[in-house]
This record gives C-alpha cells, sequence and structure tokens, in this order.
C-alpha cells in the first residue's frame, strides 16, 4: 500500500501525509520538493550508476520491491531535472558527472550531452543539438526501460518521456504502439481517482496531440474532463467588449465549475509565484468582457454561475481547458471563427492563476491569439518576451512549476525562443529575429532571415562554414580538445546535424542541390529522413516521377506522419498512373492531417480511376466504366474533404458529378447551387439542371397524392423530397443570374408544371420563347438549321400557351390571341427566305389551326 502511494504521490507532484517514513518515501518525497541533485547524488543513486566503461552508464538489475521503487524514483528524478533545465527552469545545482562519477573516464560534461543528443534521433528525425543536461533523459529512459514486476506506474512514466521525447525532435516521429497498449490496464487501477484518472487520459491525448493526430486527441481531453468531473459549457452572455460600447451584445464565454477540490484560492497565490499577467492598456478594448447577463446557460449544473464572477478552477481541469482550447485550433477549419471560439477557454483560465505551469500556458496561447490583431500585437510580443525571461528566476518553486507540466502542451526554452524571432520576423525586425536564431543554432531560420534580406550568399557562407567547422563555437573546441576526443568519435557524434546540414545547403544551392542531398543520405547512414524528403521534392518537380517515388518511400519508411510526403508521393504515383499506391499515399495523408481537403480530393480522383482500363492523363475514367462501390467512395471522399475546403468551386464540381452518378441528387443540388455562386451563369450545366428537375417531376403531385389517397414514401432524391432544393435551386441561385436561357426556363416551366402553378409556368414558357432562337431571331435571316430550330421553338410555345392558357387566372381566353401573334410575327420574318422550306408548311398549319378555333 505504501508503495503504491508512492507513486500516486509521483505522478501528481503532491506528498501525501499519511504515507509512512522510510529511507525509500524520504528519497521520493526529496524528488517531488525538486531536490533532484540531493535525489541522484544520494547512496541509492550510487549504486545504481556503476558502470563498467562509458558504453555502460549503469549496470544494477532490481532484485525487490524497494529496489525498484528506488530505480522509479531515482528515473523520476532524471526525468524531471532535465524538463527543469530545457522547460521550466530554474538551471540546475549539479553537473552529470557529480551523479556518474564515472572514474578514470575521458568522458567530459560536453561529450556525454553530445551523445545523448545522437542517440536522441528517433524515427529519422534528429535531436535538437543544444539541449542541455540531454544525458539524464537518457538515464530516465534507460532506467525506466528495465522490466518492473512491482510498480505500476512504470507504463504511465514511459508515457511522459515519450512526450517529452517528441518535444526535442526536429519533426514528430510515431511513438510506439506499445507505449499507449501498456496503459490500459492502469485505467482500471487509478479509476478511484478521479484526478489521476483524469490526468491519465489528458497525457494520453498529449502524445496524439504531438503526432498531429488531433481526433484522437479530442476525445481523450472529453474523457479527461469527463474523470474528473469538470462541467462546462461554450455559450454566450450579454456583455460589453470596449469602452465606449452603448448596447450589450452577445459575447461568447465559458462557463466551467470543477468538481475536484480547489484547494487554493485566487487570493492565496501570491503574484509572485506566477507569471506577470501584462495589462491591454488599450484605448478602446477592455481589458476583459464585462458580462452582464447573470444567467446564460441552459446547461441546468452551470445555470446558477454568473459568468462576469465564476469560482476557480482545479489547475488540472484548468490544463484540460487549455488542451481543449488547443484542440478547438486543430480541429476546426481555418476562419475567422477560431480565435473567437479559443478566446474563452484561456480567459477562463487567465482569470483565477492557481498553478505556475498552468499560467504560464494560459499566456502563452493568449499571446499567440492576440500576435495578429494590430490593437493587441505588442501585448502578445511583449508578453511572450516576459514569458521567456521569468524562466530563468527563481520566483516559483521548483516543485510549483513542475506539479503539472505533464498535463501541458508547455514548449521548451528553445521554442519559446523561436516562437519569439518567428513574431519578430512578421514584425519586420528581422535583425532581431536573426540573432535570437543564432543563439538557438537554428540554421535553417537564420538562412531564411539572410534570405528575406536578399543575402542568399550569406546564408551559403554560413552553412559552408559550419559544415567544414569554421563556424564552430571556441568554447566547443576547446571542450572537445581538453577531452581528447578522437576524430571518429567526434564524427559519429556529429552525423545526424551534419546531414541536416547538407541539406539545408541542397535547398540554398539548386543547381548543386542533388548531390548535397544524396551527400546527407550517406553522411547520416541512411537514417536521414529529411535527406529523401528533400531529393523526393527535387525529382518530382524536374518530373522524374519513378526517382521521386523511390526517394519517397524511403522517407516516409523513416518517418510516416509528415503529411506533406505522402502528399507529393501520391502526386507522383497519379504522374505515373499507379493509382492503387496513389490511392493509398492519399489515403495516409488525410489520416494524419484530417482536414486536407486537397488530399480528399484526390481520394476521390483515385476511386474514379482504380478498377479502369482506361488511363488518360488527367482525365477521368469513362462513368460507365468506374465501378459503382469506387463512386460510392468517391463521393464520400468529396463530401468530407469538402468540410475543409469549402470555397474550392472544382471540389464542388466533381462532387455535383458523382452525387448525380450515385444518385445523391439532394447534395448535388447543394453543390450546383455552390458552383454557380462561385463560378456565375458560365457554371450553370443545363444537363444537369435538366436531370434534376426529371427527378423531381418521376414522382407524383401533390394532386395526384391526393387522388390515390396514399402518401408516397419519402424519397429525399426524388419527388417531394427533392422538389424543395431543386426549387432553391433555380429561383435563388440560377434564375437571378442568367435571362438568357431557354433551357432553363423550360426546365422552371416543368417544375411549375409538375406543381400546379399555371401562370408561373406558362410565364417560364413565355421566357423561354424570348431568349430561344426564334424569340431572338431578326429579319433577314439566313441560317436554315437555325430557322428550323426556331420553327420548333415557335411549336413548343403555342404548346405551352394551349396548356396553361385556359388555366391561368391572368391569360383567360386571351392566349389564341397570344398564339396567333407570335406565329404571325414569326412568318412576317422569315417568309421571304424561307418560305419554299418544306417546314413552312407546318407554320401555316398551326396558324390555320389557331384561326379555326374563334375566341368566344
Amino acid at each position: 500500500m505504501a508503495s503504491f502511494l508512492i507513486e500516486c504521490a509521483l505522478l501528481t507532484g503532491k506528498w501525501d501525509t499519511s504515507i509512512e517514513q522510510s529511507p525509500v518515501s524520504d528519497l521520493a518525497k526529496s524528488v517531488i520538493e525538486g531536490d533532484f541533485g540531493g535525489v541522484l547524488k544520494s547512496p541509492f543513486a550510487k549504486k545504481l550508476f556503476t558502470p563498467s566503461s562509458d558504453s555502460d552508464l549503469f549496470n544494477t538489475a532490481p532484485n525487490s520491491a524497494d529496489d525498484e521503487m528506488v530505480r522509479l524514483v531515482v528515473a523520476v528524478a532524471c526525468l524531471n531535472a532535465f524538463i527543469q533545465i530545457n522547460w521550466t527552469g530554474p538551471d540546475l545545482d549539479f553537473k552529470v558527472l557529480d551523479i556518474l562519477q564515472i572514474e578514470g573516464s575521458s568522458s567530459s560534461e560536453e561529450s556525454l550531452n553530445q551523445r545523448a543528443v545522437s542517440e536522441l534521433a528517433y524515427g529519422g528525425e534528429p535531436a535538437y543539438h543544444l539541449t542541455q543536461y540531454a544525458m539524464l533523459f537518457r538515464l530516465a529512459q534507460l532506467l525506466l526501460d528495465v522490466p518492473s514486476q512491482h510498480c505500476t506506474s512504470v507504463p504511465w512514466w514511459k508515457l511522459r518521456v515519450a512526450v517529452v521525447h517528441q518535444q526535442i525532435l526536429d519533426e514528430p516521429a510515431p511513438a510506439p504502439a506499445a507505449i499507449l497498449s501498456a496503459l490500459e490496464p492502469l485505467v482500471s487501477v487509478y479509476a478511484n481517482s478521479p484526478e489521476l484518472s483524469g490526468r491519465l487520459q489528458l497525457e494520453q491525448g498529449l502524445l496524439q496531440h504531438y503526432v498531429a493526430q488531433d481526433k484522437v486527441a479530442a476525445e481523450y481531453f472529453v474523457k479527461a474532463a469527463r474523470a474528473t468531473g469538470l462541467e462546462y459549457e461554450l455559450t454566450g452572455a450579454l456583455g460589453k467588449r470596449t469602452k465606449f460600447q452603448q448596447n450589450e451584445t452577445s459575447q461568447l464565454v465559458l462557463l466551467a465549475e470543477s468538481r475536484l477540490k480547489v484547494e487554493e484560492t485566487a487570493a492565496s497565490v501570491e503574484q509572485s509565484q506566477v507569471p506577470e499577467t501584462l495589462q491591454l492598456n488599450d484605448d478602446t478594448l477592455l481589458e476583459q468582457t464585462a458580462f452582464t447577463s447573470s444567467s446564460p446557460s441552459a446547461h441546468e449544473k452551470l445555470s446558477h454561475l454568473d459568468p462576469s464572477s465564476q469560482p476557480p478552477l482545479h489547475p488540472l481541469d484548468q490544463s484540460i481547458m487549455l488542451a481543449m482550447c488547443l484542440n478547438v485550433k486543430n480541429t476546426s477549419p481555418v476562419h475567422g471563427l477560431t480565435s473567437e471560439q479559443m478566446a474563452p477557454y484561456v480567459a477562463r483560465v487567465i482569470s483565477h492563476p492557481l498553478n505556475w505551469s498552468v499560467h504560464t500556458m494560459a499566456l502563452l496561447i493568449r499571446a499567440r491569439l492576440e500576435s495578429n490583431r494590430t490593437r493587441t500585437v505588442e501585448r502578445a510580443t511583449l508578453q511572450l518576451q516576459a514569458l521567456i525571461e521569468q524562466m530563468p528566476t527563481a520566483d516559483a518553486p521548483i516543485a510549483e512549476r513542475l506539479r503539472y507540466v505533464h498535463a501541458l502542451p508547455l514548449p521548451s526554452k528553445w521554442e519559446m525562443e523561436r516562437e519569439l524571432a518567428t513574431r519578430f520576423l512578421s514584425l519586420g525586425t528581422v535583425r532581431s529575429a536573426l540573432d535570437i536564431f543564432e543563439r538557438l543554432e537554428m540554421w535553417e531560420e537564420v538562412v531564411k532571415c539572410w534570405q528575406s534580406m536578399e543575402r542568399r550568399d550569406k546564408g551559403v557562407a554560413i552553412v559552408r562554414d559550419l559544415l567544414e567547422g569554421r563556424k564552430a563555437e571556441a568554447d566547443v573546441v576547446l571542450a572537445r580538445g581538453k577531452a581528447g576526443t578522437t576524430e571518429a568519435h567526434r564524427t559519429k557524434m556529429d552525423l545526424t546535424r551534419e546531414a541536416k546540414l547538407w541539406c539545408l545547403l541542397g535547398d540554398l544551392e539548386p543547381e548543386n542541390a542533388r548531390e548535397h542531398y544524396e551527400r546527407a543520405w550517406e553522411v547520416s547512414g541512411q537514417t536521414a529522413g529529411r535527406a529523401m524528403r528533400s531529393l523526393g521534392g527535387y525529382h518530382f518537380t524536374r518530373n522524374e516521377y519513378p526517382e521521386a517515388v523511390t526517394c519517397l518511400k524511403k522517407a516516409v519508411a523513416i518517418n510516416p506522419l509528415l503529411s506533406r510526403s505522402w502528399f507529393i508521393l501520391g502526386c507522383a504515383c497519379m504522374r505515373m498512373e499507379d493509382w492503387e499506391e496513389a490511392k493509398l499515399a492519399f489515403m495516409r495523408c488525410v489520416s494524419i492531417d484530417e482536414e486536407d481537403g486537397e488530399s480528399w480530393s484526390n481520394l476521390a480522383s483515385m476511386y474514379l480511376r482504380i478498377g479502369t482500363d482506361r488511363k488518360t492523363d488527367g482525365e477521368p475514367a469513362d462513368e460507365d466504366a468506374v465501378p459503382f462501390e469506387n463512386k460510392l467512395l468517391a463521393f464520400r471522399a468529396l463530401k468530407q474533404g469538402l468540410r475543409y475546403a469549402y470555397e474550392n468551386w472544382r471540389m464542388w464540381y466533381n462532387y455535383l458529378i458523382i452525387s448525380i452518378q450515385v444518385g445523391e441528387l439532394l447534395e448535388a443540388c447543394r453543390a450546383f447551387s455552390r458552383v454557380v455562386e462561385s463560378r456565375g451563369a458560365d457554371a450553370i450545366d443545363e444537363d444537369i439542371l435538366e436531370r434534376l428537375v426529371n427527378a423531381v417531376t418521376r414522382g407524383p403531385n401533390a394532386e395526384e397524392v391526393a387522388e390515390s389517397g396514399e402518401a408516397p414514401a419519402h424519397n429525399p432524391n426524388e419527388g417531394r423530397g427533392l422538389f424543395r432544393s431543386v426549387q432553391h435551386l433555380l429561383e435563388d441561385v440560377i434564375l437571378p443570374r442568367t435571362s438568357a436561357s431557354p433551357r432553363v426556363f423550360r426546365a422552371y416551366a416543368r417544375l411549375l408544371t409538375w406543381e400546379s402553378r399555371w401562370d408561373d409556368a406558362l410565364k417560364a414558357s413565355m421566357d423561354a420563347y424570348r431568349c430561344s432562337v426564334a424569340g431572338t431571331m431578326e429579319s433577314g435571316e439566313t441560317d436554315v438549321k437555325r430557322w428550323r430550330e426556331a420553327v420548333e421553338d415557335v411549336q413548343d410555345v403555342v404548346d405551352a400557351l394551349r396548356n396553361f392558357g385556359p388555366r391561368s387566372k391572368d391569360e383567360g381566353s386571351r392566349w389564341k390571341l397570344q398564339a396567333r401573334s407570335i406565329v404571325r410575327t414569326f412568318m412576317g420574318k422569315t417568309k421571304d427566305v424561307f418560305g419554299d422550306e418544306p417546314e413552312w408548311t407546318r407554320v401555316e398549319e398551326l396558324l390555320e389551326e389557331l384561326k379555326t378555333k374563334r375566341e368566344e
């Protein structure tokens, strides 16, 4: 029982006073209090760290429950110390060699760190080379990799290690599947603790977030909220957002209430223990929305909350809110509402600062949201700068900083500085950005800065200096010299970084790009995914598709999480008419990024090509040659893709065509409307319009239903079920945009006839005649083909008058007079030229028929 309580305390970062005192419990308590140096220098740790050589850092296997607990405690101390130095600050008070004490070894702090950085490369992605105390992280990995029989929380700590590992890689790499599967038994183990259960779900969601599985991450965040009992609702309440606003308007607000016990209140947290919240000090905007409504929620459990005075949330619930806010960004299409949706989540957390790391994360997200608004961009930049500057300080206890760090997507120090430099770059202060990037040795960004200043030659010189060792930092050179490192060891230590530099040089020198990318591939020992990605792109832009496919398949085999590589691979396979491989590539694209509308469109295109014998460059197969199952899959792919590419009229047109082919005529109407709204009258497909009208008129109309006495089954794709959509398409979308298409007016007339709207049907028929060949024909026409077409137009309008005239309230018996007038006018214009044509007799007979039936 004591062991279980110690593990729970380590997981939550809070000591349980009911734990009996013992040497092991004292060691665990020191970890929670942040005394990592004391733990790692203790006799317990020294017993673990008894290496026999530089290549064997420790060599002790556990043989009892206490031994396993000590190993876990020391692993947690290594991991949290690593996070302290690279994430939260302040600096550590010990060195790695102080705890390893490798006697008679030539190892130095620098060489140990570089060795660990090299070993942390994973999935073809290098670890950030300036990571501090990387050996601590390696020790934590190695300690946790030893099988454990007594400590149930080891799989959870492996999850935390995996999350941290993702953040020190250049690009995300797939996490081992065993990590998540090993956590399944823990759900029941910690089911009785809402806080631990919520933490477990939240941290699994964060891992999914880092590997770009945002939909899965969202499910975990919701599970975390359920586990802690968090009640929340995004709703609206009346309020004012500006200082001069006279009338209250509806404002978004997040109502939320914790079920976990909040041990502190905002008043009890000293201001020095949380980062400073910079004020906006704007002459128009209020610091925060002033709400006037006290009960805006329909949620019965939250209806008692006043949006302007809500109780503090538990810090874990605050962390869940921030994770959900992050997910709003990732799972929403790029539109203006995203920031508006996120802001209430952040405001709810910022209003009650209860923990240093949680408040830091909230301020960081707010700074990101405000970076694109004129009135808030200054505060956003200053706030980000303040967050970076407060990390080395000791304004908050280490234990406070680390308590919820595993429950937050808090970026590392270098990532926050990179973000600040990127912000400077967007504001045009290139020199300030360049200084930061150079200090962080982020040479790719350094080169971009020089390129923005139109100094590509400077970027090339920097990369070449790095490759030739002329720009190596003096302290690094001295450290290597003192350590007496051999050339072979130095080369091995820098391979990953060198391969990346060769790739960067390839980007800068297009004329020698292929040689540089291939050199990077060789230098890395064929492990640099970046090299194959770049080389694949190089071949693709030169239409060398077989070579591009070969390279890109190697790249995605090394790191399958980068959707861009899969997309280019799919496009290359398309060019080679390898539809099956292209389909698989685009399927991987949409599984990584569900919001990639272009990949959904390409996937649909592949479904329409697979299973057909016809292969044409860029053209889909014949409609009849495509299996119906493939058409249905294409329809579903386009429907999904249009959720994220709503403005893409080409996708809408493709969706229109495939909807017709699979019989989804209701969706076809929606697509038709979007295409015409985007492209105007030129996009009106009269064949499709007539097909839709036919689908309506095939079904029984209201009179026929009344006569039969039985209501037909509702079908949204024909008859009455489709009528409203086709009517809207014609009356609200097509007809306001065209006045010169007789086929459109005739289709409209048929629809009105089906609905027994005789006056409107007659008017539509007359409109069709006015813009037809007959209605626009001038005297002196000599084209006999056009004249014969005009005869048909005259016959059609006379038939319409004959059919609708007697039923029309407006025309009554005047329809015959109007019909005779139309025929006589037509004959007068064309008799001189076409009076000898065989069809002339038909026109005369038509007039004679109208004469014999005198008006009453």
